[in-house]
């Protein structure tokens, strides 16, 4: 690779090998990986014809060290993760409103382009299979096998009853604040058919299953009125409502979120605490989950507090 055209901007995250690098102009990404790479571009470049707020791909091809893609910057350059953290509300912590609002018109985007394009029914084997996809499944089987139990999967067979009635279109899987930004979505490596909604819905949900490092908060009013913009869009296109599915999305992201993270190095503390935290956010997913049928994310004790004593339940 030619290093003085091309500058590291991170690696690849997950299970997915490769990097992404930006042109010394800013205007083009180059995403370095394996096979799946080339799925991921062709993905990117139906989405594009279906209207998706994704960056076009202007070349594939491949390298000594395997396969790229590079795509524009038309998107915009910084995420609404940096941008969050650039204009916190002075001393609070919480997320700008403008930031919610960016996040908002780009979620509607994305949700009214993913209306008109359903890629299946959402039969039952079709959201099984999500819930497996999705909720890493495999990876929760061989990191936490107690977890793999009959409390669990009553939990994850009335999320799949609960969003029996949504369409199936294809989805990021990781959406969220870091991949957001102005103009579009980034890092598509992790899609497959989800339930209608699955990705926009949780934005703002997601940001408590961090532990509070990610140095922002959103307001209860910020994730209201966001949810109300996102159901208005669903409407407007002729879809139902995302918003009463809530707690059947965070039922199965909160195994996402605990995936690979069960750490090899026994002497690595820190890890093994931040596994364990977020074993209990899944036992408190499911707890909140069947008493309420949703999931109140407001209420998951922060990393440090979990680490201090409290909320310790569901340790092995």
């Amino acid at each position: 690779m030619d290093t003085t055209e091309w500058q590291l901007v991170k690696p690849r995250t997950a299970d997915a090998d490769g990097a992404v690098y930006v042109s010394a102009d800013g205007r083009r990404y180059r995403r370095t990986g394996g096979q799946a790479l080339r799925r991921e571009a062709a993905f990117q470049q139906q989405a594009t014809d279906w209207g998706y707020p994704v960056p076009r791909v202007l070349e594939q091809g491949r390298l000594p060290e395997g396969r790229f893609f590079v795509d524009e910057v038309s998107v915009g350059t910084q995420s609404l993760h940096e941008r969050a953290l650039a204009s916190l509300c002075a001393g609070t912590g919480e997320l700008a409103d403008q930031v919610v609002d960016e996040l908002a018109a780009v979620s509607s985007r994305l949700l009214t382009a993913q209306s008109h394009h359903p890629a299946a029914d959402a039969r039952t084997d079709e959201l099984r299979a999500w819930v497996e996809q999705a909720g890493w499944m495999d990876n929760l089987r061989t990191e936490n096998p107690d977890l793999d139990a009959p409390r669990l999967r009553a939990a994850l067979a009335r999320a799949v009853d609960d969003v029996a009635g949504l369409p199936l279109v294809w989805s990021h899987l990781d959406y969220g604040l870091p991949n957001v930004l102005p103009g579009g979505v980034i890092d598509w490596q992790h899609h497959d058919v989800a339930p209608l909604g699955y990705d926009v819905a949780l934005a703002l949900e997601v940001i408590p299953f961090k532990g509070g490092t990610k140095g922002y908060t959103a307001t209860p009013e910020q994730r209201t009125r966001y949810l109300a913009a996102l159901d208005t869009a669903a409407r407007a296109a002729g879809a139902p409502p995302v918003s009463p599915h809530l707690g059947a999305f965070l039922m199965v992201k909160s195994l996402f979120f605990l995936a690979l993270m069960r750490p090899v190095d026994p002497a690595r503390a820190d890890k093994h605490q931040k596994w364990q935290y977020r074993r209990h956010l899944v036992l408190t997913g499911v707890e909140q989950y069947e008493r309420t049928g949703t999931i109140d994310t407001s209420q998951f004790p922060t990393l440090d507090t979990f680490a201090a004593g409290q909320g310790t339940a569901g340790r092995p």
